[in-house]
Order: C-alpha cells, then sequence, then structure tokens
C-alpha cells in the first residue's frame, strides 16, 4: 500500500489549517495541490536558468531549451506516443481542445457534417465544437446516458455513420467520475473513418494512459490536474494529423522564415507553439511527470478506489443525500445533493469547518440539466488524501446539514 503520509509531507499546502481547522482538500477535479519538488523547480528557473528557449546561442537560453525539450520527452514516454513531434504544448486543455477545432475542425468538417459529444462533456469539449459546427453548417449530436451516468453504449451504432466526422469525449466524467469505454468508441468511430479527440483531462492522474494502445487521434490534458502548475497543457495528435493541419497562431518559433511575400512555416512540434510559451510551467510539468511516474499505479488506484469507495458508504448512510453517477467504473469523484439544501449552503459550511469541497455545476450544465437540478457539491479524491480526511468531511457535512436543518 502507498505511504500516503509520507507523501502529504511531499505537498507544503496541506500542512495548513483553514478556519483554525485542518485543511482537507476534496476539490482535486478542479485543480490538484503541488509537491515541493514542482515549487521549487519553478523558483529554480528564475533563479538561476531564466532565459528563452530555442533561439539563444548563450548558456542560458541552451539550458533552458534542454530542460523544457526534456519535459516534451518525459511527456511522450508518459503517454507512450511515437515521437516527440507528437506532443504540442498549450496553456491547457481548453487551449488544446481549441487547436484542433480551429485546425484539424475547420479544414475537415463542413456543411452537413456531424460531430459526437456525449452528455457528460466539459462546457470545454462542447462549446469550441458548437462555434465550428455553427460557422460550418456542420452537425452536434450526442450519445445520451443511463441514470447511473454510464453511456448508452447501445446507441453508438446509430450515432456514429457515414456522417460523422469527428468524436470527442471526455476519458473520465469531471462530474461523477465515470470511466468510459472509450476503445469501444474510437473502433466504431475509426470503423467509418472519424477522428477521435479525447480530453484526458481528469484520467491522466487516475490511470495509466498509452494513446498508442488506444489508437486516438488527439488527446490532451492540463498539468494542473497532474500535480503541475496552472497555464501548461498538453495536446498529443498523430503526426500525419498534425502535419496535415494549418497553423492556429501566427508569430514567433512558428516560423522558418518570414518575408513580406510569403511565410515559411516551422515543423512540429514548433508549428504551433507560436510566441514565449510558459517555460517554467513546462519545466515544473516534467517534475509532476517524475513524481506521478515514482508511484505504483495500481497502488495509485487500489487507495482511491477505496477513498471513493468508504465515502460512498459513509455518504448513503445520510439521510436525504443523493448520489449522482453510480457507475460501476468510477475515479475518485462523488457529486451528492442534500435534500432540500442548496450545495453552495452545504459548500460554504464545509468550507468554516475547513473542508474544500466543489459546488455548482462543474462546467457540465447539459448533463444536470439530464437530472433536473442546478449543480451538486462533488469531492475529488488524490492521492495525497487519507481515509481519516474521509471521516472528517462525513462529520462536517452531518454538522452542516444540522445547522441548515
Amino acid at each position: 500500500m502507498l505511504d500516503v503520509h509520507a507523501i502529504r509531507s511531499l505537498f507544503p499546502i496541506l500542512q495548513q489549517q483553514v478556519h483554525g481547522r485542518p485543511l482537507v482538500y476534496l476539490d482535486n477535479a478542479a485543480t490538484t495541490q503541488k509537491p515541493i519538488a514542482v515549487i521549487e523547480r519553478i523558483d529554480a528557473y528564475y533563479r538561476t536558468t531564466n532565459a528563452n528557449i530555442h533561439r539563444g546561442a548563450h548558456h542560458l537560453a541552451n539550458i533552458s531549451t534542454e530542460h523544457f525539450e526534456q519535459t516534451r520527452e518525459k511527456t511522450r514516454a508518459f503517454l507512450n506516443a511515437r515521437e516527440t513531434a507528437e506532443i504540442i504544448f498549450t496553456s491547457g486543455t481548453t487551449d488544446s481542445i481549441n487547436l484542433v477545432a480551429q485546425t484539424w475542425g475547420r479544414q475537415n468538417i463542413g456543411a452537413g457534417d456531424e460531430i459526437l459529444l456525449s452528455m457528460l462533456e466539459h462546457h470545454s469539449n462542447i462549446v469550441p465544437w458548437q462555434m465550428l459546427a455553427e460557422e460550418k453548417g456542420a452537425v452536434i449530436r450526442v450519445i445520451p446516458i443511463h441514470d447511473n451516468g454510464t453511456w448508452q453504449v447501445e446507441s453508438l451504432d446509430t450515432l456514429i455513420n457515414e456522417r460523422t466526422k469527428l468524436v470527442a469525449v471526455n476519458h473520465v466524467s469531471n462530474a461523477l467520475g465515470t470511466i468510459n469505454p472509450i476503445e469501444t468508441l474510437i473502433a466504431k468511430a475509426h470503423a467509418t473513418g472519424a477522428k477521435v479527440l479525447i480530453d484526458g483531462a481528469q484520467s491522466v492522474t487516475h490511470m495509466p494512459v498509452d494513446v498508442h494502445a488506444l489508437d486516438c487521434d488527439f488527446y490532451c490534458f492540463s498539468a494542473h490536474k497532474l500535480y503541475g502548475p496552472t497555464g501548461v497543457g498538453v495536446l498529443y495528435g498523430k503526426r500525419e494529423l498534425l502535419d496535415a493541419m494549418p497553423p492556429w497562431r501566427g508569430g514567433g518559433e512558428m516560423i522558418k522564415s518570414v518575408s513580406f511575400e510569403k511565410t515559411t512555416y516551422n515543423e512540429l512540434p514548433h508549428k504551433f507553439e507560436a510566441g514565449t510559451p510558459h517555460i517554467a510551467g513546462v519545466i515544473a510539468l516534467g517534475i509532476a511527470i517524475d513524481f506521478v511516474q515514482s508511484l505504483s499505479w495500481s497502488e495509485v488506484t487500489a487507495h482511491k478506489q477505496q477513498l471513493l469507495d468508504h465515502a460512498t458508504a459513509l455518504l448513503l448512510e445520510i439521510d436525504g443525500v443523493r448520489i449522482f453517477g453510480t457507475a460501476p467504473h468510477k475515479a475518485g469523484v462523488v457529486s451528492f445533493n442534500v435534500a432540500s439544501h442548496h450545495p453552495f449552503d452545504i459548500g460554504t459550511l464545509l468550507d468554516q469547518q475547513g473542508v474544500a469541497v466543489r459546488t455548482g455545476h462543474h462546467c457540465t450544465e447539459p448533463l444536470w440539466n439530464f437530472y433536473g437540478v442546478p449543480g451538486t457539491v462533488r469531492a475529488s479524491f488524490a492521492v495525497y488524501n487519507t481515509l481519516e480526511e474521509i471521516e472528517s468531511f462525513i462529520t462536517a457535512l452531518k454538522k452542516a446539514i444540522h445547522l441548515l436543518s
């Protein structure tokens, strides 16, 4: 089993108190906390090697470039991509999805074509495709779900057809924790010639991801949900697709040569990395990947399953609690409401007791419209959470319910 207390000692923020109570941080689906090695790496970059990358002939520029590109290789290995040219650094999952929509999408989606999403999607994997569909005259179709928060897989045979050009879905639902059967979907989509983008923002912290084995066309995630810094994201794309896609943003680094008559664009991956990137953040992402890779995936999975099972069992003992999302295969997320009490009121009273959760629609409004509620309270777990914290959360919840009753 994981030595969770040793892991917790690596995260300075977890040692503090909030409102006079020890912090119980259960908002990991929104963002994870950062180990000291990640924090110190950002500090060390600015203290010792701060310089722009790829363009300099001096020592600091060369060292910064080397460290930046080391993270690209670590990310390639983390996802099991074929080559570093398939790894594009962005500002986050949202940026990665918009990049694909505005390049591959505008190039390949036309009037009457269909884009398939699911009821479980984050707004970041809905709105860019709506914007594209409106521009091109394409049609958005949606995979429906069962009441337990799983896809109606049986609908895929009719939803995926010769008009389907792209399927864009999440690997793990940020709102319910459902682990989706993306392998089945990818196979069905490819059988009709459709391409597949996977939003991996929630999955990379919960399970190993092998893009080569999955055979997805695009996969994206954000560093800040993987114990790394905010403002950094990753887009994986198959080389043949990335090569054929036009640049999205113009500027420095994404060019080979520029004249007022013509610009020649750079090779991958630089073609999609215009301007000065978040250099310190990308380098720190490499340290976050090192941290994750130092752990046993089987132990991490077992620990988070134990946290989820314990929280679910204790929640179900409380009168008036309704859990949304009861899929047989879930990551460490539990969304719930308490009868007659607004989620925000519950969240506020939990915060006053040092417990951090997320309340609201979690950027999944269509999902909550399906359930007929405006939103939920969401507790989400990371490798540093403990069973004792789950019990503190439940004790605080019971007190909050009592105060509101």
